[in-house]
């Protein structure tokens, strides 16, 4: 895929079509700090302008990097933003649940994320933008009902690497493009040291299965990336329902 101005272009007149469609006055997103997220900001705020984008930033016991480098975004896009700690509302759901670790309680982050966009969407009478790029829904790297849960997906179709390109055309922040990815989950945590592959890799399979020849690739990295899709198929499908004869 070509990355340019008219990319940009094409994706900001999408947003906005999408929101006219639906009757709505404007978007929600989380604005995290991440590549991603800053990009669907500056895509938004293009389609939209300034009064019908709201930026959320919704530390919950995260790295301060990331709330400063949120900021950062909605400054230098001219983004209304608001900041919701989520941190008091998970430690008291966590103190109401068993006991557990992993994914389990992290995961709740997400899905707290996803209910507090969804109030200020109901609020509003606005969609919720997701975040997410093709390279991480391809292979299931999002939470279902978390951040996996939105309205609109403006990034869907772009791997990583073309999302990196048009945070470079877009004026993304240097120091956002470059940090490692990473859905603070957990301190230290990275997205692609969860994954077990780098972007880079994952970016040049997802193309070489799309062309049917994965010759010259990393053969366990073929079939990682292909053991995701398929444990992750549940994730992209429509939840199935039951239909008496």
């Amino acid at each position: 895929m070509l990355v340019s101005d008219r990319l940009a272009g094409e994706i900001a007149a999408w947003i906005r079509e999408q929101v006219d469609q639906a009757g709505c006055a404007g978007v929600v997103l989380g604005v995290s700090g991440g590549v991603d997220s800053a990009v669907t900001a500056a895509l938004a705020r293009r389609g939209l302008g300034r009064d019908a984008v709201l930026g959320l930033v919704m530390p919950c016991h995260s790295v301060p990097d990331d709330e400063e480098h949120a900021r950062l975004v909605l400054d230098t896009f001219g983004i209304k933003g608001e900041r919701v700690d989520l941190g008091p509302v998970f430690d008291a759901l966590t103190a109401l649940l068993p006991p557990a670790d992993g994914l389990a309680v992290a995961n709740l982050k997400p899905r707290l994320r996803m209910l507090t966009l969804y109030y200020y969407a109901n609020l509003y009478h606005y969609l919720v933008l997701g975040t997410s790029n093709r390279s991480e829904l391809a292979v299931g790297y999002f939470t279902k009902y978390g951040d996996g849960g939105s309205d609109l997906m403006p990034l869907g179709g772009l791997l990583k690497r073309e999302v990196r390109a048009l945070a470079r055309l877009l004026g993304v922040p240097q120091v956002i493009i470059d940090k490692a990815p990473s859905g603070g989950l957990w301190v230290g945590q990275t997205d692609e040291g969860e994954m077990g592959i780098t972007y880079d890799a994952l970016d040049r399979i997802l193309e070489a299965l799309d062309a049917g020849d994965v010759a010259g690739l990393e053969l366990g990295d073929v079939t990682r990336v292909r053991q995701m899709m398929a444990a992750s198929q549940h994730k992209r499908k429509a939840i199935p329902i039951f239909q008496p004869r």
